[in-house]
């Protein structure tokens, strides 16, 4: 969902591709590449992001993926409403919650089997679909010049890609819903009181510190990560005593792994660990 000055048109980057993707030193960094639109999603845009989501996924030599949005004014406000007016007007289907049967299925916000941890890297706003994007990341880094909400009621949508949903089940039910009722958004410092980001700095410092929580995940063994990841979403909805006894692939390959060997040695040897992924 985007608000109404990110509808203004994108003939800038009609000719390129809506996403810049990079793989360096383990980190997988995804970049929504529509600055002039505030990084609205439009359709291209999800199928872009869907093909990268599933190479970050199947290449054991990605760690960490940072998910961000070009240029300083914005991370993502969602939704491209002008070209969803456009396809209101060719009597394309409305959407509702979820993504199946869209372009880019399954989105990031449905990947719920994704187990290589994402960090959203938001500097600026995380509106609609934007804030809905970051929701569904392990770690939110943000600028204190950040802005975060889901806007959908006041233009007669509902936060379908999962706002609704998680936001209720990120905070205490009754400030949920203020937020999804009212369109009201919050500032980077209150989204850190309320728990929804791990950490808010100035913006000239967002690069450094998101550099700093990349540094602790690459020093943590990659199946470790993935293994705690699975356990963790996979589980939120069973009683204690059934997610002990729950199968958890990941864990079952950590737990095999040379890495489950090679992290105890290297403690005892008074040395780094060298993890391998195997």
């Amino acid at each position: 969902m985007g608000e109404d000055r990110a509808a203004s048109g994108d003939s800038a980057s009609a000719g390129r591709n809506r996403v810049r993707y990079e793989k360096r030193e383990h980190v997988a960094w995804v970049t929504i590449d529509r600055p002039e639109v505030l990084n609205a999603l439009d359709l291209r845009t999800h199928e872009e992001l869907a093909a990268i989501w599933d190479d970050v996924e199947a290449d054991d030599s990605v760690r960490v993926a940072v998910l961000t949005g070009a240029g300083e004014r914005a991370f993502s406000v969602g939704q491209d409403l002008r070209e969803r007016a456009r396809l209101n007007r060719l009597g394309a289907p409305a959407t509702t919650f979820g993504s199946r049967g869209q372009p880019g299925w399954p989105r990031l916000t449905e990947r719920f089997d994704m187990t290589t941890p994402v960090i959203a890297r938001v500097d600026g706003y995380a509106l609609g679909g934007g804030f809905e994007l970051a929701l569904a990341c392990d770690l939110i880094i943000a600028s204190d010049r950040s802005v975060f909400g889901l806007p959908e009621a006041r233009l007669g949508l509902v936060p379908g890609a999962g706002g609704a949903f998680r936001l209720a089940r990120q905070l205490p039910l009754k400030t949920a819903m203020g937020y999804l009722l009212t369109g009201r958004r919050m500032t980077a410092d209150l989204a850190l009181r309320h728990g929804l980001v791990n950490d808010v700095v100035p913006a000239g410092e967002l690069d450094v510190c998101v550099a700093g929580w990349l540094d602790d995940l690459l020093s943590c063994a990659p199946l470790s990560l993935r293994a705690i990841k699975e356990a963790v979403h996979s589980s939120l909805h069973l009683p204690l005593e059934a997610a002990f006894g729950a199968a958890y692939p990941w864990e079952a390959r950590r737990m095999r792994s040379r890495d489950a060997i090679e992290g105890p040695a290297a403690f005892s040897e008074k040395r780094k660990p060298v993890w391998n992924g195997t």
